[in-house]
């Protein structure tokens, strides 16, 4: 086979008889790695517009998931302080409850000592009378 003067210095013809620099089976592949190139680069675009969008949703359920956490201590912390509330109230009753058994067990001593009192003042009215 005789040596195409025009391979020699790089230089090709393609398809439509034009005069090209790289071989045509390079410049076929080299047009072809192009284009898969587009469409990686394109899908590579689709993906981070996705993730993109995955990432915003996130943040907003994560901010979500924040506002009712802080809900939910605000509501745990009251549900304390109401229960420490009932249990001082609980407390001051009982307290309460003490001190009145106490004035009641004073006026039931008061009441007996009376009732004494009465008990020997009418004798001694009767007696008075008895002996007149």
């Amino acid at each position: 086979m005789a040596k195409d003067p025009l391979a020699e210095a790089c230089l090709h013809f393609d398809e439509l008889n034009k005069l090209r620099v790289l071989e045509p089976e390079v410049a076929q592949k080299t047009t072809e790695l192009k284009e898969e190139c587009k469409e990686f680069v394109d899908k590579i675009g689709q993906f981070q517009k996705i993730v993109g969008d995955l990432i915003d949703l996130v943040d907003e359920l994560a901010k979500e998931a924040e506002t009712e956490k802080m809900k939910a201590i605000g509501a745990r912390n009251l549900l304390k302080s109401v229960a420490k509330q009932r249990e001082s109230q609980q407390q001051q009753l009982q307290a309460l409850i003490t001190e009145k058994k106490m004035q009641l067990e004073r006026y039931r001593i008061e009441y007996d000592a009376l009732s004494k009192v009465e008990a020997e003042q009418s004798e001694f009215i009767d007696q008075f009378i008895l002996q007149k």
